[in-house]
Order: C-alpha cells, then sequence, then structure tokens
C-alpha cells in the first residue's frame, strides 16, 4: 500500500490558538493543530495512487492539492497531534481502496417460474371474485 513513515515525514504541522471559550489560560496556548499535506509532491505514493487520491479527496484537496486538516478536540496539543494524524491515515487509507467490480448474476430459473405463479395465484383469486357471466 504505502509506507507510513515517509508519509508521516512529508507533513507539516502548524500550532494554532484554538477558538471558543477558555479559561485564563485560553490566549497564551496554541493547543489547535492544522496538518498540511502536498498530495501532489508527496513521494510516498506512486501516480496512480495520486490520482485515485485526488478524485476521493477533492472534496478536501485545495487548488493546489494540498490537504489540511485541523485538530482542536483536546486541550493538549501533542493528544492533537496524534488526533489529527489517525485521521489523516485513515484518509489515506480508505483513499486507495479499490472497489471490487459488480459482476451482474442471471436470475434463477426457479425465482422467475416461482414469481409467475405467484402472479397467476392472484390473477385466479381476483377472476373468482368478478360476477358470473349468465347468458
Amino acid at each position: 500500500m504505502f509506507n507510513k513513515e515517509i508519509l508521516i515525514q512529508e507533513l507539516s504541522f502548524k500550532a494554532i490558538r484554538s477558538s471558543g471559550s477558555g479559561g485564563q489560560h485560553v490566549n497564551k496556548v496554541s493547543s489547535k493543530i492544522e496538518l498540511t499535506f502536498n498530495l501532489i509532491e508527496s513521494l510516498a505514493f506512486n501516480e496512480e495512487q495520486k490520482i485515485r487520491l485526488q478524485n476521493k479527496l477533492k472534496q478536501r484537496l485545495t487548488k493546489d492539492g494540498v490537504l489540511i486538516l485541523q485538530c482542536d478536540e483536546s486541550r493538549s496539543q501533542h493528544k492533537n497531534k496524534e488526533l489529527v494524524i489517525k485521521r489523516f491515515l485513515e484518509l489515506v487509507r480508505v483513499g486507495l481502496i479499490i472497489p471490487k467490480k459488480r459482476i451482474p448474476t442471471k436470475i434463477p430459473k426457479a425465482v422467475i417460474r416461482k414469481r409467475l405463479k405467484n402472479k397467476r395465484n392472484l390473477s385466479d383469486k381476483k377472476a373468482n371474485r368478478r360476477k358470473p357471466d349468465i347468458d
């Protein structure tokens, strides 16, 4: 698939002050982590994998082919960094999955026979509800 070590080395991180309410410590600590990854210049993937990832992640990529993820779930910068790396690796793993091609199957003859038999039974039942023809 891909080499995690090379991939993690290509990531760049930036610590930002987290939004939202806080306490006395809020304006001093930058606990929010922003992960940036340049997919186009990456050496961890071959061209085919890059194209697949570009198609799967096109909603999340910038015009320059850069993926940006943010995490501010925890008050700890290190915990946020771990979380954003896990999220990134999961995105890449899911993005590289090649879906299986669906092979259409033939409808079994027994199924066709059963359907036609049910239709015939329903038709007979409704025919029996009609008034008899007296001529």
